[in-house]
């Protein structure tokens, strides 16, 4: 197999951006705007990407395995789990589907929620057509059960640190259900915020993950740093 060599400044860039890696497990802090697995565009996934890199930086012959066990919005940075083998990627997606990885966000919004801190349940549906979800806290037809948990953290001088518990997996949830708080998140337009960020992205950042790692059976915590266009808050 043959993949695409990188330039100098790609293979620093992915390789200043890996958070783990071992044998069976790479977690990668993702760029606002990268796509984890390919789709319509055709733009390059990130998945690939990493092939490139490891084919790069281990001279490896052969076909480098990059599995995806899950994935967060182009939109939105932070940290992506990836499979380097096969047993860890089918042990990872279930670990994924039955709630035992631990996932923690970060958002910046333009309002500040009422409660200091809140467990939010409801249902969430999703309109393919427009791409977008919309949150009820009754059941609908065709709805899934949806639930997080946030905390309002700090403050900058004009938006609000919010700290989102995922506890179920649904599209676009974090931005949907922190819309329908009356707390859009900052840069997404398609959920209520008066103006873009400059970068394309949204203010939305895979902070933590945490697992028993698929094969070792160790602790797995992984923290991933902010991007650099969050002025004013700390890291």
């Amino acid at each position: 197999m043959v993949y695409r060599e990188l330039s100098q400044a790609e293979f620093a860039d992915v390789e200043g951006r890996i958070l783990y890696e071992d044998n069976h497990i790479l977690i990668i802090n993702k760029k606002a705007g990268e796509i984890v697995q390919g789709d319509k565009t055709g733009d390059e996934p990130l998945g690939e990407t990493l092939k490139a890199f490891i084919a790069m930086r281990d001279s490896k012959p052969g076909q480098v395995f990059m599995g995806v066990p899950h994935r967060i919005d182009r939109p939105v940075s932070g940290a992506v789990v990836f499979a380097k083998t096969s047993k860890a990627l089918e042990r990872l997606s279930a670990m994924f589907r039955e709630g035992s990885v631990h996932k923690t966000y970060w958002a910046l919004t333009c309002k500040a929620p009422k409660e200091k801190s809140a467990l939010v349940e409801g249902w969430i549906s999703r309109n393919e057509r427009l791409n977008k979800s919309f949150f009820s806290v009754k059941p609908v037809a065709g709805a899934k059960e949806a639930r997080l948990r946030y905390d309002h953290i700090a403050d900058t001088d004009r938006y609000h640190l919010v700290e989102v518990e995922l506890m179920t997996g649904r599209h676009h949830q974090i931005r949907c259900q922190l819309a329908a708080l009356g707390c859009p998140i900052k840069g997404d337009l398609k959920y209520g915020a008066p103006r873009s960020n400059p970068d394309g992205g949204i203010s939305l950042h895979a902070r933590h993950v945490s697992f028993i790692h698929p094969v070792k059976k160790e602790a797995v915590e992984i923290t991933a740093p902010l991007p650099s266009s969050w002025k004013g808050v700390k890291d």
